[in-house]
């Protein structure tokens, strides 16, 4: 018999502000890990915070909230950072001398795949990270000595 595969899924939306960002990485971090992924709460807490921040600088919020949605399944973990911002970001690198950017090469080198995605009002930046599937083992009973 197959085992069901299990979707956890959190919400929450921050206001624009420093703290935010902070606070956004630190519940990333322990819910991943609620979820039994601790192996992945730092590289989901990296992810959080570096898109939080890009949503934070460059979103024009303006006093206005920005969302942040964590989706894990058993072979992904899914990062979304909603802004009301609309414009896209490009998938280029960027230089060292370059004063900005420096976060998506991060998140670049990191997510197995990212990207942007338009919304009715803004946009929502997103990550993806593989998961290691992890095996599953059967209770068979007690051991049972030879002889």
């Amino acid at each position: 018999m197959p085992v069901p595969q299990l979707t956890y899924v959190d919400t929450l939306d921050y206001t624009p502000t420093a703290r935010s960002v902070s606070l956004a990485r630190r519940r990333a971090a322990r819910l991943v890990a609620e979820w039994g992924r601790k192996d992945a709460a730092g590289d989901a807490a990296l992810v959080v915070s570096e898109l939080a921040t890009n949503a934070l600088l460059h979103g024009s919020l303006r006093g206005r909230l920005f969302r942040v949605r964590l989706v894990m399944s058993a072979t992904v973990l899914r990062v979304e950072v909603s802004d009301p911002r609309g414009e896209r970001l490009p998938h280029r690198r960027r230089g060292v001398a370059s004063t900005s950017g420096h976060g998506l090469v991060l998140i670049d080198g990191l997510a197995d795949r990212w990207g942007t995605e338009p919304r009715t009002v803004g946009k929502t930046v997103w990550a993806e990270l593989e998961l290691q599937v992890r095996a599953v083992t059967r209770a068979c009973g007690p051991a049972r000595s030879g002889g």
